[in-house]
């Protein structure tokens, strides 16, 4: 048998053979020790890695929301505008879009897709040609959660190119493995979608179905759903708002790879992939949605609260990135119906004052003339003006030439919504100059709790809140703070005194003697409850005189009024500044009893998981007796119930089977009309004026209170009583247990007592 001789392998190809196994073995275990290196970062040439503590609970940032007291979601503060959800929370049609279009093998790897990787090497190494990253979406969301690709994730070597980007992946391979040891499946994918970025301001799927689709993820259809997992690969490219045509060429692409993958037949295709592309598209801001004056309020008071609050571990809470849920105490229900009331009353209030102000510019003197200079005067103060002066300094000419450039501007209009158009700085000044403004809240006197706030007119063009940061004389609103100081020193409300001049000298200074509204006297003699019912000067004047401004000042800031007010007599018809904030808390003290409770918002914040970080209470103290208390509301009633009261004008289906209080408020040149209204259950209050005092109605009957504040609270309160869902019902303010020691029957008092019958006008007996 003859002998089979093999051909012997050439040398170099032994040799080429052994240099390969060698070079794979080595680039093996090199690897091996390159993954090793990375995951302990080594040297610190790698940058970090999370740890596993953060791997079992990562840390997205995730907006915090801020929830009115029924449940509903005013607005979120937020970095980035994210709101997770749980998987049960999204559509089968995103799931299944996302992983035919982003990880088909999603379900059957272990966080590395390595056929996927063969792929990119072959087409993208080799052959030159774009097969994507081959990222799996474990990878993904490694990426998105710990921001791999960060500067505080990068490490010495991360500077050499071609070797970052190999570092960055090996760190998203050993994440993505570690995430798949922690999660389930289900969870890796819930993760990837509510930290992922669609554009438009939107982070996460739940931010992004409202704001392209005003949607909730698990109501999406199955072409919404692909238009969203369209905008992966490129947010502001597969833009459906800025690029429509990419936008659904990238949705086809993804409802084919469904097809591909069997969640849709070749029919269902062919017809979704004709439909166009139709949004309900808003970007979330503070700009949108109900109580937005409101939320800036309260956005304050929490940045305030994190610098004073810290977490079990000794960190700072974060408003903008923990997922905090803020709960308060506004009602959305009553937020709406104060919005509307708002809306409605200064929409035709407006008119009417453009009516009166015809082609004359509203800005006047005492005597209705024009204010000379008055918007130039005014631009100094704006923040355009102070840029302006920094950068051209004393050159005038340059600094006027710019303020009447023209530019194109949107701004505000009651009759046509929001307007385009070419205006200067200059113009739109004058043109913003020329709108009332108005602030509105409204209280449970009994808990101290709001319920309504409305700090203007619309706050994407007016910032400026008119309840707690805007201070204006309240006029006659501030009278009652006198009579609660007479009740409380003995007088009743059926104490009587006559309705003629008083003079009131202060030493050095000429006689105050304060007129009536309508410049008259009457000389008729009336009860007290009368005179602030129809709101006559000289009565309050005569009182303060008896009472003095110090023993006002002080049942003032006892019922609650904070602001500076000066002991001088003028006090009693409104003088010093206050704000709707502290009228309404102090009002609110004569319906609770004559305990002050401190109007508050917030009732609890919780972290993202639910725990209760604090629970707020009211504050509360005595401020005077249950019987004085309810005499004031007695008093206040008079608006309603005595001839020529005030609030006589409310329409009668309010007042119908129902106890109300009021007390209108007007300042001496109309520039601030006032009212504060009082029921059983809610005390509310209302201002409207201009943003300047020297804008304002040329009459004062135009300008009164009754007329330009008093009907957005009729409004409020018809709306309120209309729904019977809030509970709030009509009926009398509770009167004491114990009976009253002060009589209210003024015929009856009349004939019992003459000891308040004291007429004295002698002013040098009663000056102060």
């Amino acid at each position: 048998m003859s002998k089979v001789i093999k051909p012997k392998t050439p040398n170099w190809i032994a040799k080429t053979i052994k240099y390969l196994w060698i070079a794979f073995i080595a680039g093996f275990f090199g690897f091996i020790l390159f993954v090793w290196m990375i995951s302990i970062n080594f040297l610190g040439l790698f940058g970090p890695l999370p740890d596993f503590k953060a791997l079992e609970n990562p840390d997205s940032e995730i907006a915090s929301g801020l929830y009115s007291a029924d449940g509903v979601l005013l607005g979120t503060y937020y970095r980035e505008n994210r709101s997770p959800v749980k998987y049960e929370d999204l559509s089968p049609n995103l799931v299944n879009a996302l992983i035919s279009t982003e990880d088909v093998r999603f379900e059957n790897h272990s966080g590395i897709d390595l056929i996927a990787m063969i792929r990119v090497f072959v087409k993208s190494i080799l052959l030159g040609q774009d097969a994507g990253g081959g990222s799996t979406l474990s990878q993904q969301t490694a990426k998105n959660l710990f921001k791999t690709r960060g500067d505080d994730s990068q490490g010495v070597l991360s500077s050499v190119p071609g070797i970052r980007m190999l570092i960055i992946k090996t760190k998203e391979w050993i994440v993505a493995t570690q995430l798949e040891k922690a999660y389930t499946k289900n969870e890796i994918l819930t993760l990837y979608l509510n930290t992922s970025e669609f554009g438009s301001n939107a982070y996460g799927i739940k931010t992004a179905a409202e704001t392209f689709f005003n949607k909730k993820p698990a109501d999406l259809a199955i072409q919404e759903a692909a238009v969203l997992v369209g905008l992966f690969k490129a947010p502001t490219y597969y833009s459906p708002v800025y690029n429509p045509e990419n936008s659904l060429r990238r949705r086809n692409t993804v409802l084919y790879q469904m097809v591909r993958n069997d969640h849709l037949t070749e029919d269902q295709f062919d017809s979704l992939a004709a439909l166009p592309i139709e949004l309900d598209y808003s970007v979330a801001n503070q700009n949108k949605g109900l109580a937005t004056y409101f939320r800036e309020i309260v956005k304050a008071d929490l940045l305030q609260w994190t610098k004073e609050n810290l977490k079990s571990d000794g960190s700072a809470y974060d408003l903008y990135g923990d997922g905090l849920k803020i709960y308060t105490t506004v009602d959305s229900r009553m937020q709406r119906y104060a919005e509307e009331a708002v809306d409605e009353h200064m929409r035709a209030l407006q008119k009417t004052f453009y009516n009166e102000m015809g082609t004359r510019e509203p800005w006047i003197d005492a005597d209705n003339r024009v204010i000379p200079n008055f918007i130039e005067d005014a631009v100094r103060r704006t923040e355009a003006y102070r840029l302006l002066k920094i950068r051209f300094g004393n050159d005038t000419d340059s600094i006027n030439l710019k303020l009447n450039e023209k530019k194109r501007m949107t701004v505000f209009s009651w009759d046509r919504g929001e307007i385009d158009t070419l205006m200067s700085t200059m113009d739109s000044l004058k043109y913003y100059k020329k709108f009332l403004q108005t602030g509105f809240m409204s209280m449970d006197p009994h808990t101290g709790k709001i319920k309504a706030w409305v700090g203007g007119l619309d706050h994407k063009y007016f910032k400026f809140d008119h309840v707690k940061r805007g201070k204006r004389q309240p006029g006659s609103t501030f009278k009652p703070f006198v009579y609660a100081a007479a009740i409380e020193n003995g007088y009743s409300p059926c104490y009587s005194v006559i309705d003629q001049p008083v003079e009131v000298y202060i030493p050095g200074q000429p006689a105050w003697i304060p007129a009536n509204a309508d410049g008259k006297f009457t000389y008729e003699k009336m009860t007290i409850r009368h005179a602030m019912a129809e709101s006559i000067n000289s009565v309050t004047a005569y009182m303060m005189k008896k009472l003095s401004p110090k023993i006002v000042v002080e049942t003032a800031r006892r019922l609650g009024v904070t602001s500076d007010l000066e002991e001088v007599p003028s006090l009693a018809l409104g003088v010093n500044d206050v704000s709707i904030f502290e009228m309404v808390g102090a009002f609110g003290t004569f319906v609770n009893k004559g305990e002050h409770t401190t109007p508050f918002y917030i009732d609890r914040i919780e972290d993202k998981n639910g725990n209760v970080i604090q629970q707020f209470t009211a504050k509360k103290r005595p401020a005077m007796s249950e019987e004085h208390a309810y005499l004031m509301t007695y008093m206040l009633r008079g608006g309603f119930e005595e001839r020529g009261g005030t609030s006589q004008g409310v329409p009668w289906t309010l007042r119908d089977g129902n106890e109300l209080g009021g007390k209108t408020g007007t300042t001496q040149n109309a520039s601030d009309g006032w009212y504060m209204g009082v029921s059983k259950d809610l005390v509310s209050g209302t201002w409207v004026g201009g943003d300047d005092r020297a804008i304002h109605f040329r009459s004062w009957t135009a300008g009164q209170g009754s007329r330009t504040a008093r009907p957005i609270w009729v409004k409020y309160m018809e709306k309120v009583y209309a729904d019977p869902t809030l509970g709030y019902t009509k009926g009398p303010f509770p009167r004491p247990e114990r009976p009253l020691s002060i009589e209210i029957d003024c015929d009856v008092y009349e004939k019992e007592s003459q000891r308040f019958a004291d007429f004295d006008y002698d002013a040098k007996k009663n000056d102060f």
